[in-house]
């Protein structure tokens, strides 16, 4: 009983400071989009426990684009069934009430912009969108037939690849310099299903921990920003903590 009473003691907190807050941006992981059937990338029974990382290394890539797509569109088949869960309209309802500025994700999955939010940094790319890697034309990803790999663009016959960042790749700039506003300027940082392991988007939270915000992690159990720059830590998964946030933000809505 006294560990309930804690963890409703810190969501009341959590509550008060994101409804008195003018600039909220919430920092996503793969935990986030797991109950869509959408496995992390790392961790136990991550998809590089099940594939070779290689495959996702854009040299290795261009070197053997049939090999890193035979395990590409495992993942792309996925991504494409996925619907978004009730976490992600949670965040969508957040930004429709005021209360939620933008996302930083880490996801490729494209479910934020599924679920309804409009500002959306894309920190790692999309696989939904297909790049070719020489005109740079861009195709949404069910548009392109995995029939036979590795496909190539319908135009200029060039190689087609997700549009997500490889190892060896950098951030898109764009979104790299966004990021980094919204973490200097947020009064709260909301970081959900992340375990806080991958730069540059772990330092993220850093920064806006330096710049006076609050950090709130909602994450099934600790990590390595819990102890070092967490100020309140929610325990549970998304889709269990953030419809009860939503709840109460609403009474604060509409009374």
């Amino acid at each position: 009983m006294e560990g309930i009473n804690k963890q409703v003691e810190k969501r009341r907190e959590a509550v008060k400071r994101i409804s008195s807050a003018k600039k909220i941006t919430a920092l996503t992981g793969a935990g986030i989009s797991v109950a869509c059937g959408i496995m992390p990338f790392r961790g136990r029974g991550g998809l590089w426990e099940k594939h070779d990382p290689i495959v996702a290394d854009i040299n290795y890539f261009l070197e053997h684009p049939a090999k890193s797509w035979a395990v590409l569109k495992e993942i792309q088949e996925v991504v494409e069934k996925a619907l978004p869960n009730v976490a992600h309209f949670s965040l969508a309802r957040m930004e429709d009430m005021g209360f939620l500025s933008s996302i930083i994700t880490q996801n490729v999955d494209g479910l934020h912009q599924e679920a309804g939010n409009k500002v959306v940094i894309e920190f790692h790319g999309n696989t939904r969108r297909m790049i070719c890697l020489e005109c740079k034309a861009l195709y949404p990803s069910v548009e392109i037939s995995l029939d036979s790999l590795p496909p190539f663009c319908p135009v200029c016959r060039g190689l087609l690849k997700p549009d997500a960042v490889f190892f060896g790749e950098s951030i898109p700039t764009a979104a790299l310099l966004q990021a980094h506003v919204d973490a200097q300027q947020c009064e709260v940082m909301l970081v959900i299903g992340t375990s806080g392991l991958v730069e540059p988007a772990a330092g993220l939270p850093f920064l806006a921990q330096k710049n006076g915000a609050c950090i709130i992690e909602i994450n099934p159990e600790e990590t390595v920003l819990t102890d070092s720059v967490t100020d309140i830590f929610l325990e549970g998964k998304a889709e269990e903590i953030l419809p009860l946030l939503v709840d109460e933000l609403s009474a604060i809505n509409e009374g």
